[in-house]
């Protein structure tokens, strides 16, 4: 089997890059995902977020090496595995990052990467239900909107902010500083979520007879020769059998923040003394493979509720949900059509600072363990996380099998000054005296985490360290940069050092962390990396 394109990956850029070079009949792509297609309802409903948990063979269902700085813990990391990968189990929420965040790409080497330049593909993609303006668009697949019937928790969440000053705002993505609480708007419409795979991958889009689409297959390397990608390899490991699919133009690596290093280092490209210790031939020697891994750590403030306005499950739950199912059935509103994470913002840890470094998520419900454990009663949350981690770690090879998981090490809190765990310590401030606003004084019960107990600086320290978790945003190890960045192995057209006819697009590429959620700016990649491919076939 032969295609001019091949797609590595059918997650949040897969989808985009075989949507928009499937539209040229005159070429062929063929889009490779390992995990199975998106037919699990809960995907669909967006309430289907907090029971999605509970389904592994959506998941990779990573952990990541033991955490140094936080009491050896090895927190669990789950990244989609199906149709639209993460797009298909994430919170659905919209936020693109602020102008500085893409500035400093383009400060960092990723020539044609500033704000300016990105904002187009921005608008490209979007089909935003308040109309277009000069920030938003309409014609694109992606849908975004406003909660329809926010649930009155989210509700004083956004009146607590502004108790506590934070300014109320109705748009995160004015492109500024983003400091301020309101409503998210989310990648949902008419009670559906809209994931890449379902925004990009319509009925019609996946009928095209140039695009071919190819589930639960998985990439055992990609074929090289003579510094040239031709292709990839499919199948298991060891003697078993393989599959080849050939490359004509370019492989388009587009398998997310831990798989696409993984790849590349499995095919021989990465690290030498790497890939030399675990018997793999060396390709090429890309020290900076599998570097740089960086992602938002998260503290979450819990609090019993007094009330049952929430999302939580109680002795009545069944009555409810039928309610909820009638309601969405009539309106597509209502608990059954909401994200969970309907509120949050954005806050500075100083005063001095120019844009903020804490994002809020908040959830008028208590979720454990990511969802894979019950919880009984009612209750509400915030999550509170640090923007602009200095901390970095890294994505390694465990063998040469190309079905072991990877090594995955954040090195979370590993910057010799504090500066992550002194954020995060004024993150837990903002999160308490949110919480603590007389909005939530008709639903507050007692504070279930940190709890009474924790008070002090010491104890506060002690418990960040205990329970600090990811929330979902790893980024940056496959970097893009300026030519002579060794530790950037791709150029900013997004073409992989040293090797002709491959490309890395997703957010393993972005050279740090954005300012927000990182969805939105992992599509915008994949539509303006289409845009290059195109003129540059």
């Amino acid at each position: 089997m032969e295609f001019d394109y091949v797609i590595v990956g059918a997650g949040s850029a897969g989808c985009v890059l075989a949507n928009r070079l499937s539209a040229d009949p005159d070429v062929t792509v063929c889009l490779i995902e390992a995990g199975s297609r998106d037919r699990n309802p809960a995907i669909h409903l967006p309430f289907g977020l907090a029971v999605l948990g509970k389904f592994d063979a959506l998941s990779w269902g990573y952990t990541v090496e033991p955490q140094t700085h936080m009491k050896g813990r090895q927190p669990f990391w789950p990244r989609g595995k199906v149709l639209g990968g993460s797009s298909s189990v994430n919170a659905m929420i919209y936020a693109r990052g602020m102008r500085a965040d893409y500035d400093g790409w383009a400060a960092m080497g990723a020539t044609g990467w500033d704000y300016d330049s990105v904002l187009p593909y921005f608008l490209k993609a979007e089909d935003n239900a308040r109309g277009a303006d000069e920030l938003h668009g309409v014609d694109g697949p992606l849908s975004v909107s406003d909660p329809a019937d926010p649930n009155p928790l989210s509700l004083a969440f956004v009146e607590a902010g502004q108790q506590t000053q934070l300014p109320l705002t109705n748009d995160f993505n004015r492109g500024e500083d983003t400091e301020g609480v309101g409503l998210y708007q989310t990648t949902t419409r008419r009670g559906l979520r809209a994931s890449a795979a379902r925004s990009y991958l319509s009925d019609a889009v996946q009928a095209r007879p140039n695009l071919h689409i190819m589930t639960q297959q998985h990439v055992r390397r990609i074929t090289v020769e003579g510094q040239r990608a031709t292709g990839v390899e499919l199948g298991g490991t060891g003697d078993e059998p393989s599959q080849r699919i050939g490359a004509r133009r370019e492989v388009l690596l587009s398998a997310g923040a831990i798989n696409s290093p993984q790849v590349l280092m499995l095919s021989g490209i990465g690290p030498a003394n790497h890939l030399q210790a675990l018997g793999i031939p060396v390709v090429l020697d890309a020290p900076g493979v599998g570097q740089g891994l960086a992602d938002h750590l998260d503290v979450i403030i819990e609090h019993h509720a007094t009330t049952g306005v929430g999302l939580g499950f109680e002795w009545n739950i069944g009555f409810r949900m039928a309610r909820w199912g009638a309601k969405w059935l009539r309106q597509r509103e209502g608990a059954l059509a909401s994200n969970v994470a309907e509120a949050g913002g954005f806050a500075k840890s100083s005063p001095d600072l120019d844009i903020p470094d804490i994002q809020f998520h908040f959830l008028p419900a208590r979720i454990k363990d990511h969802g894979r454990k019950w919880v009984w009663g009612y209750g509400f949350c915030v999550h509170c996380c640090n923007l602009y981690p200095k901390s970095t770690g890294e994505i390694r090879l465990a063998s040469p099998d190309s079905t072991a998981k990877p090594l995955i090490d954040p090195q979370y809190l590993s910057d010799p000054d504090d500066h992550d765990l002194d954020v995060l310590m004024s993150a837990t401030r903002w999160g308490r005296a949110l919480m603590g606003a007389p909005a939530f004084d008709a639903y507050r019960g007692e504070e279930i985490s940190p709890g009474a107990a924790v008070q002090t600086r010491e104890q506060v320290r002690e418990w960040i360290l205990e329970t600090a978790d990811t929330v979902y945003h790893p980024t940056s190890t496959v970097a893009m940069g300026a030519a002579d960045n060794l530790n950037a192995p791709l150029m900013p057209d997004l073409r992989v050092k040293g090797i002709a006819g491959l490309r890395v697009i997703d957010a393993s590429v972005m050279p740090r962390l954005v300012g927000g959620n990182t969805n939105a700016p992992t599509i915008m990649i994949a539509e303006k990396a289409a845009d290059l491919i195109r003129q540059e076939a």
